[in-house]
C-alpha cells in the first residue's frame, strides 16, 4: 500500500489514484535557458523514483513535463528579465536555437542518471492559445485587473490563497523580493506582461489583453490541464515552488474550474553545498558533464541522491560523491560474483516493497539490497536484483566494459613477468602500486584479472 507525503496535508497519505487505467503526474520542468546543474537533477530523480514505484506497483503513469521556453522572470516579483530573453542577448542566438540546444541537453542528462523520460514534453511556446484561454476565463470571473505593465491575478478574491504553503497572507512584507508597485495586494502574480518596446523582444504574440507574453504561473496550469484535465493525481517539483509558483497554479486553477487542481502535491528538498542551498554563492552548480571530466558516472550521483530520504536536504560535496562511487563500485563487484538463478526471493522482495511503499524511502531500499547481497544463503539474488533496479536504476546487473590505462596494462605484464621469476616481493610490490591507481589485480586459473576498486 503505497504512502506518499502530501504538502498539502502534511501528512502521508495512502495513494489512490482518480482514474483506474492510469496516474496522471505533471512535474515543473526547467527553464531551458542555461544548463542544469546536479541541484536541479536531484528533484527529477526523486520523481523518476516516484514513477518507478508506481510502476513497480503495476500502476500505468502517464507523466508530463514541461519545458519553460518564455515567461520566466528573473525576480519573484514579476519583475526583471525574462530569462529566455536574457539568454538571446547573452548568446547571440534565436531564443528558439537557445531553448532547442538547453533541452537536449537536459534530455541528454537524464538518459545518463537513467531517469525515464516521460510521456509528454510541453513547451510553454507551443501553448499560448491555452494559456490565453485560461487567461480569459479567470478574466470573465471577474480574478483579474490590468496595470502599465500587465494583467494580474487578485489573490485577495480567492479565499485559500496559500493553503499548500501555509502563508500568513496579511504578514507578508514587501521587500527585496516582493515589491508592491501596482499591484493590488502582495501576493498578486501576473497572468500576461506586456511588452514594454513592442518588437524588441524575440517572443511576444497578440492576445486580447495586448501585445506580449504570458507570466510563468499560468503555463503550468494551461498545460497540466490540458493533458490530465481540470483536477488530476500528482503534481511534483522543488520545495522552492512551494510558496509562490505552485501556490499561484493552485489559486488560478481552482478559480477557473471551481474543482480542486491536485491530489497530491509531492516536493523535494535542496541539494545542499557548504549547508547552503547549491548556488553560485555556495558552490556544488556542476552539471553532469563537469561530474564526468572529474572521473565520476552519472549513476554515482544517483547512487549519492538514493541514499538521503528525497524530503531532506542532501548535504553535497566531492568527497560524498567519491564514497558513493566506491560503494556502488563495490556493490557490484559483489553482484559480479553472485550465481544466476531462477527464481526471485519473495521474503526480500515484500521488505523492499514495504520500504519504498512508505514514502519512497530509497536509503532504507539500500539497506535491504546491501542486507541480500551479504546474504549467501538467500536464493534467488540475481532475479530479486533485478527486480529491485526495475526503481533503483542502478544498472547493477550491466556488464560494463572495463577501460584498462596504458599504465596498468604495463604494470600487470611487469607483475606476471616477476611471478614467472618468482619473484613474489616485487610481485606484491607491484600488486600495490596497481591498487593505488585504482585497481586491482587478482590471480585465477585464466591468469591475472584487472578491476576497478
Amino acid at each position: 500500500m503505497l504512502k506518499l507525503y502530501n504538502t498539502l496535508s502534511r501528512k502521508k497519505e495512502i495513494f489512490k489514484p482518480i482514474h483506474k487505467d492510469y496516474v496522471g503526474i505533471y512535474s515543473c520542468g526547467p527553464t531551458v535557458y542555461w544548463y542544469q546543474h546536479i541541484g536541479n537533477l536531484r528533484t527529477y530523480i526523486f520523481s523518476d523514483i516516484l514513477k518507478r514505484v508506481l510502476m513497480f506497483d503495476k500502476y500505468k503513469v502517464k507523466h508530463a513535463i514541461n519545458v519553460t521556453d518564455v515567461g520566466h522572470l528573473t525576480s519573484d516579483a514579476d519583475e526583471g528579465e525574462d530569462k529566455m530573453e536574457k539568454a538571446v542577448k547573452r548568446e547571440g542566438k534565436t531564443a528558439k536555437e537557445i531553448a532547442n540546444f538547453y533541452l537536449r541537453v537536459f534530455r541528454e542528462d537524464f538518459k545518463k542518471l537513467n531517469i525515464l523520460e516521460p510521456n509528454i514534453w510541453c513547451k510553454a511556446t507551443e501553448h499560448i492559445k491555452e494559456q490565453i484561454e485560461l487567461i480569459k476565463i479567470l478574466e470573465k470571473k471577474d480574478y483579474t485587473y490590468k496595470t502599465s505593465d500587465g494583467i494580474y491575478f487578485d489573490t485577495s478574491k480567492f479565499k485559500n490563497y496559500g493553503k499548500l504553503a501555509k502563508l500568513n497572507k496579511e504578514g507578508l512584507k514587501a521587500g527585496k523580493r516582493i515589491s508592491l508597485g501596482e499591484k493590488k495586494s502582495k501576493t498578486d502574480f501576473a497572468l500576461w506582461k506586456f511588452s514594454e518596446f513592442p518588437g524588441l523582444r524575440q517572443q511576444e504574440w497578440n492576445s486580447p489583453f495586448g501585445l506580449g507574453f504570458p507570466g510563468w504561473h499560468i503555463e503550468c496550469s494551461a498545460m497540466s490541464m490540458k493533458y490530465f484535465g481540470e483536477h488530476f493525481d500528482i503534481h511534483t517539483g522543488g520545495m522552492d515552488h512551494i510558496q509562490i509558483h505552485h501556490t499561484n497554479e493552485i489559486a488560478q486553477s481552482e478559480t477557473a474550474t471551481g474543482k480542486k487542481f491536485v491530489n497530491y502535491w509531492i516536493h523535494g528538498a535542496w541539494l545542499l553545498s557548504h549547508g547552503k542551498k547549491v548556488s553560485k554563492s555556495s558552490g556544488g552548480l556542476f552539471t553532469v558533464s563537469q561530474l564526468e571530466e572529474q572521473g565520476f558516472n552519472p549513476l554515482d550521483f544517483r547512487y549519492l541522491c538514493l541514499t538521503t530520504h528525497y524530503r531532506k536536504p542532501l548535504n553535497f560535496s566531492l568527497e560524498k560523491l567519491k564514497a558513493a562511487k566506491n560503494s556502488l563500485e563495490r556493490l557490484k563487484n559483489l553482484i559480479s560474483n553472485v550465481k544466476d538463478d531462477e527464481k526471485a526471493n519473495d521474503n526480500y522482495l515484500a521488505e523492499f516493497n514495504k520500504t519504498v511503499d512508505d514514502d519512497l524511502n530509497m536509503p532504507e531500499a539500500l539497506q535491504v539490497l546491501w542486507k541480500l547481497i551479504r546474504n549467501e544463503k538467500a536464493q534467488g539474488r540475481i532475479k530479486t536484483i533485478e527486480k529491485f533496479d526495475e526503481i533503483l536504476g542502478l544498472d547493477l546487473l550491466k556488464k560494463e566494459k572495463l577501460e584498462i590505462p596504458k599504465e596498468i596494462k604495463k604494470l600487470v605484464d611487469e607483475r606476471e613477468k616477476s611471478r614467472r621469476e618468482k619473484n613474489w616481493k616485487k610481485s606484491d610490490d607491484i600488486r600495490e602500486k596497481i591498487k593505488s591507481l585504482g585497481f586491482i589485480v587478482e590471480d585465477t586459473d585464466e591468469g591475472q584479472k584487472v578491476r576497478r576498486v
